[in-house]
């Protein structure tokens, strides 16, 4: 790794200083962000993060002084050119043409596995991770908090795999529960057999919408609850309306996921954990967890002092399971099939507590792995609205966006030329849909604009695609960048160190997500370097510069683009070629 081998460098002379193992100062070095002041140095090691202990008043006295003192006593040689203290820091600049040589090459020979093969990884045990996301419930409407799961937890996955790790994903459907009692008569009084093949999902919330206004009937509740309880039962003729129900819905689901470019390893669902839920209820029974309430119902005690101040309900009055007592189900049976070091749950925080419960409980029942379960929640997307009004489907969301996207590029001359417009709208379209999630931290709720998340200039998923395929033709004009003959001197304009630069920070950018699953910093760090490139492009011409300088040039300009591609990939955005 480029910045791995400069920091190794740094560390070595540090800890003849310092008399630490170097292994012990690579994480205190750290890429300096590039700033618009410019001439910034490369590297800097924090003096607080070596120093243990460190207490008492004149601390940030004491740190200026260290540094101060540190600085003196290292020399400059054949990789650090110079050396200064800053504000707690030794600060520290590579040898220009080394740092351009090294960070080209080392792009230039790891490709997609740029950054991910740091040393920054290196005492992170590789893993298995079951991540269970996007979860939508058959016959409702998949909204838009669904698409925030869809999107959050393929980012999580991806970033997971990238870094060597071994993942199951798993799509866990609402596919059970008293609604589909009511969805079973609604289908008998007003379903369509025609309408249910061509399109499942609106037809079956048609039916829903219907039966709901006339759920007030106390008859219908009846008939609901029967049709249920038959299908509790296990009564062939409602459990094969159930399966074709289900069946057809996850049909549809695949071909809506397949334009998200996210797959599932596993579908499965509530129904699944039905007769399992059963068994958890008898074991919560034997091990004492369980407490009746004068009502029959069934409740797991979670204070701390044992006298209900908080509980859990694990059962209906009438023995039947609840969602919580599924998920416990579910959980224990995702262990025993897959034995996993961690296992992540990705829905909106209004579930927070539920998983707290669980989590809770699962403790109690003496699963010390609860331990390593986790809830990556987020926040609501308010204002997303299309055309027609509310959003009900997601496929309603990517048509809208595909054709603004479309709308917007047939206005621009160069969009004639494009093979497939449609197909490129869809990819730029839900760049703009990522990257205005990702933008900020995932818990924090926003305000959705189609015209901010569109705009072909700014921070936007647009103008990362822009930049990619704006880098792309670069090569397809001047012929493909060959890093064998580049003479790396032609490369010291203080536009093409920025990006040089910029580029040695992406191993720490991944370890913080990594550590966080925040894709905002992945998101920034490519808005910082479409807009590097977007500047070196201007100021660094190909075209009309001698073929050193060209070749050079483009051999930067194919670095970016490589390293921009990873992240996008990673954050489930596919770059596209032409725009």
């Amino acid at each position: 790794m480029a910045a791995g081998s400069f920091r190794r460098s740094i560390a070595s002379q540090l800890s003849k200083v310092l008399d630490l193992p170097p292994e012990n100062l690579i994480k205190s070095i750290s890429a300096v962000p590039v700033s618009k002041k410019r001439h910034v140095a490369d590297f800097q090691l924090s003096i607080a993060s070596i120093i243990e202990n460190s207490s008492g008043d004149g601390l940030a006295q004491d740190l200026h002084l260290q540094a101060q003192q540190l600085a003196e006593r290292l020399k400059c040689d054949s990789v650090v050119s110079a050396i200064s203290a800053g504000p707690g820091t030794v600060n520290f600049t590579i040898n220009r043409e080394l740092l351009a040589k090294t960070v080209l090459q080392q792009v230039w020979k790891d490709g997609s596995e740029y950054g991910v093969k740091s040393e920054l990884f290196s005492t992170v045990p590789r893993q298995k991770a079951v991540i269970e996301f996007s979860s939508p419930n058959i016959a409702k409407k998949f909204h838009i908090g669904h698409l925030r799961s869809t999107m959050v937890g393929n980012f999580i996955a991806n970033l997971k795999v990238a870094l060597g790790h071994e993942v199951v994903r798993i799509n866990y459907l609402g596919d059970w529960g008293m609604q589909f009692g009511l969805l079973g008569v609604g289908f008998q009084s007003f379903g369509n057999k025609e309408k249910l093949k061509s399109s499942p999902l609106q037809h079956l919330f048609e039916v829903y919408v219907q039966i709901n206004q006339a759920a007030e009937d106390e008859n219908i509740k009846k008939l609901a609850k029967d049709f249920f309880r038959k299908l509790e039962e296990h009564d062939e003729q409602t459990l094969s309306i159930w399966k074709q129900f289900r069946d057809l819905s996850i049909e549809e689901y695949i071909r809506i996921y397949k334009r998200l470019g996210v797959h599932f390893d596993e579908y499965s669902g509530e129904s699944f954990y039905q007769e399992k839920a059963q068994e958890v209820l008898k074991m919560l029974e034997d091990k004492g967890l369980l407490q009746k309430t004068i009502k029959g119902t069934g409740i797991v005690d979670l204070s701390e002092k044992k006298d209900l101040s908080t509980f859990s309900t694990v059962m209906r009055s009438d023995g039947t399971s609840l969602y919580i007592t599924r998920d416990l189900a579910a959980a224990i049976d995702r262990m025993n099939k897959h034995s996993w070091d961690t296992m992540i749950y990705v829905t909106d925080k209004s579930q927070s507590n539920h998983f707290q419960h669980l989590f809770q409980i699962l403790k109690l029942m003496g699963y010390d792995w609860a331990e390593r379960c986790q809830h990556v929640s987020f926040g609501l997307v308010q204002g997303m609205k299309t055309r027609r009004g509310e959003v009900i489907f997601l496929e309603d969301v990517l048509n809208e966006v595909r054709s603004r996207m479309l709308q917007n590029m047939t206005s621009t001359k160069t969009t004639k030329e494009i093979q497939d417009p449609v197909e490129t709208a869809e990819k730029v379209g839900l760049a703009a849909l990522i990257i205005q999630d990702f933008r900020g931290l995932l818990s924090s709720d926003y305000q959705f604009s189609w015209d901010r998340a569109l705009q072909s200039r700014g921070d936007t998923g647009v103008f990362l695609q822009y930049t990619y395929a704006r880098l792309h033709s670069l090569e397809q004009m001047h012929g493909n960048a060959e890093l064998t003959d580049v003479n790396v001197s032609c490369l010291q304009e203080p536009d093409a160190i920025s990006v040089l630069q910029h580029l040695l920070r992406y191993d720490e950018v991944l370890y913080r997500s990594s550590q966080d699953l925040q894709p905002k910093h992945i998101v920034s760090y490519l808005l910082t370097l479409s807009h590097l490139a977007a500047v070196a492009h201007k100021t660094l011409p190909v075209k009309g510069s001698a073929p050193a300088v060209a070749q050079a040039r483009l051999c930067l300009f194919h670095a970016a683009r490589s390293v921009l591609a990873n992240g996008m990939k990673l954050l489930g955005i596919t770059p596209v070629t032409q725009m």
